[in-house]
C-alpha cells in the first residue's frame, strides 16, 4: 500500500558513499526542508530559488566557519529519486569534513537516515514498486555481470511488468465475477467461464516459469557452493590451485595434508562458485585432527549445491565409484565425477569408466581439460547460458509469494472445473490478487517494509 505514512514528513541526511578517506564523498539530503536548510548553509546562491537538476559550486558555512568547497546537485520534487526535494552534496573525501557537514545539517533540522530510508521513501512516494526497490539493493550487492544485468532489468521494471500483465488480466475477470454478485437475483453471467479457465491455465504456466527461474536466480545472486571431495592424494588441492590459477592450498604427497576446509571464490562465465577444498575422506584414520577434518568434509558435502568427487583414475575401481554414486543418489546430491591424473591420450582408461554419467577426465597437475570441467560446472549450475533478458526471480520473498499464488490459482482452476458458485470463486480470485500485491508492495505493512529496507546501506 503505497502512500505517505506518519513520521515521514521530516528531512533526512546520510553519507551516500563508503566510509573512509577518498577523493570525494557524497552526502544526500531528502525531505520537505532540504532546500531551505541548504539555503542557510550554502552562501554562494539561494538553493531553493534554483530550478531542478541544477549544479552549484560554492562554500558551505556554519556559524561563520567554512566547512568545505562543495558541489550541490539539486533535484526538486517530484523529479528526484525519492520523489521529495533532494540535494546531493559532493564534498572532499575526508571523514572529518563529512562529519562536520552532516553535524551542521542535523543542527539545522535534518535527521540521520535509517538504513534504506531513501529508497523506502521512493517506494512510498510511488517512484518505485517494491520489486524495483529490492532490485536496487541487489544491484548494489552485485558482483558478477549476470547479477548486475538481472538487478538492472528488475530495477527497470522487468519483473514488475510481468506481474502487472498477470494482475490486469485477473482483475478484468474479477470485476466481471463481482458484477455477477450484484445481479445475483437475475441469475446472469457476465464473466465467460471458458475464457477465465483458459486465462488461469496461462497464469499457472507463467507462475510456474517464474518459480522455476528461482533456482537460476539464486545461483546468480548467491553463487554455487561446490564441495571438492575425494580420497587423500586424489589431487583436490592441486585442482583447487589449478582452477584459481594460484597456489592457495598446500600440495603434498603425504596423505591427510589438508586438515581443514579451504574456501575460495571463482567467477566462471558470470557465475560465482564458492569452491571448498575438503580434507581427504579416509574413514579409518587414527589421527584425531585429520578425523575432525574428515567429518567437516561430510558436513560441507551435504550442504553444498554441487559435489565434485575427484578420484585417481589409476587407483579407483568400478565398484568403489558405484558405491560413491549410490551414496550421492541416496542423499539426493547434485554431483560430478572427475577422474584425475588422466593422460589426454589414454582412451583405454576412459572406456573403463564409460558406464558412468556425469563424468569428466582431467589432469589437474598438467592443467588439461580444465576448461571443459569449468563448462560442465556452469551447465550443472544454470543449465547452460544465462539469459538475463528473461524474467528471473532472485528474491526469496517473491518466491514464497509466488508459491502461494500458484496454490491460489490452482484453487480457481479446481473451482471452475467443479462449477463453483460465483461468490466463492471471487474469494479465490481476490486471494490471487492479494499475493500479486504482496510481491509488488501494493499490499504491505510497516513491519514488513522496515524489515526489507533495514538490509539496505544507510545512504541508499
Amino acid at each position: 500500500m503505497q502512500g505517505k505514512l506518519s513520521g515521514w514528513d521530516d528531512t533526512i541526511v546520510a553519507l551516500a558513499t563508503p566510509q573512509g578517506v577518498g577523493a570525494i564523498g557524497v552526502i544526500r539530503v531528502s525531505g520537505t526542508k532540504a532546500l531551505l536548510i541548504l539555503d542557510e548553509l550554502f552562501t554562494s546562491k539561494p538553493v531553493s530559488a534554483q530550478p531542478s537538476h541544477t549544479i552549484l559550486v560554492g562554500l558551505l558555512k556554519a556559524s561563520g566557519e567554512v566547512l568545505d568547497e562543495v558541489v550541490l546537485a539539486i533535484f526538486k520534487n517530484p523529479k528526484s529519486y525519492t520523489g521529495e526535494d533532494v540535494v546531493e552534496i559532493s564534498c572532499h573525501g575526508s571523514p572529518f569534513i563529512q562529519e562536520k557537514i552532516i553535524t551542521a545539517l542535523v543542527k539545522k533540522g535534518c535527521r540521520i537516515a535509517k538504513p534504506g530510508e531513501f529508497t523506502q521513501r521512493a517506494f512510498l512516494n510511488g517512484k518505485l514498486d517494491l520489486t524495483q526497490a529490492e532490485a536496487v539493493a541487489d544491484l548494489i550487492a552485485s558482483n558478477t555481470e549476470a547479477s548486475r544485468n538481472t538487478a538492472i532489468r528488475n530495477m527497470r521494471g522487468g519483473f514488475s511488468s510481468t506481474l502487472i500483465a498477470l494482475r490486469e488480466q485477473l482483475i478484468r475477470f474479477s470485476a466481471m465475477i463481482e458484477l455477477e454478485l450484484d445481479f445475483a437475483q437475475e441469475d446472469v453471467e457476465f464473466a465467460d467461464r471458458t475464457a477465465l479457465y483458459n486465462l488461469i491455465i496461462e497464469l499457472v504456466d507463467s507462475t510456474n516459469r517464474l518459480l522455476q527461474s528461482f533456482k537460476l536466480g539464486n545461483v546468480i545472486k548467491n553463487g554455487v557452493q561446490v564441495a571438492i571431495i575425494g580420497k587423500p592424494n586424489a589431487g583436490k588441492s592441486t585442482l583447487l590451485n589449478t582452477l584459481l590459477n594460484e597456489n592457495r592450498a598446500i600440495v603434498s604427497d603425504i596423505a591427510g595434508t589438508t586438515r581443514d576446509t579451504i574456501e575460495e571464490i571463482l567467477n566462471i562465465d558470470g557465475v560465482l562458485f564458492r569452491l571448498i577444498d575438503t580434507a581427504g575422506i579416509r574413514l579409518h584414520t587414527t589421527d584425531l585432527i585429520e578425523s575432525i577434518g574428515v567429518e567437516k568434509s561430510f558436513e560441507k558435502m551435504r550442504s553444498a549445491n554441487l559435489v565434485v568427487y575427484l578420484f585417481d583414475v589409476h587407483l579407483t575401481t568400478i565398484s568403489e565409484l558405484e558405491n560413491v554414486v549410490s551414496d550421492f543418489e541416496k542423499e539426493m546430491l547434485e554431483y560430478v565425477l572427475v577422474g584425475n591424473k588422466m593422460d589426454t591420450n589414454d582412451a583405454v582408461l576412459q572406456q573403463h569408466f564409460s558406464t558412468f554419467s556425469n563424468i569428466i577426465f582431467i589432469s589437474a597437475k598438467a592443467r588439461s581439460n580444465i576448461d571443459a570441467l569449468k563448462k560442465l560446472l556452469v551447465d550443472k549450475a544454470v543449465g547452460g547460458n544465462i539469459n538475463t533478458e528473461a524474467t528471473i526471480v532472485t528474491n526469496a520473498r517473491h518466491h514464497e509469494a509466488l508459491q502461494q499464488l500458484a496454490t491460489s490459482l490452482n484453487d480457481i482452476q479446481d473451482g471452475l472445473q467443479s462449477e463453483l458458485a460465483g461468490d466463492l470463486l471471487a474469494i479465490d480470485i481476490r486471494q490471487s490478487l492479494h499475493y500479486l500485491g504482496v510481491i509488488t508492495g501494493e499490499i504491505t505493512n510497516d513491519d514488513q517494509l522496515d524489515f526489507i529496507f533495514s538490509k539496505f546501506c544507510i545512504g541508499k
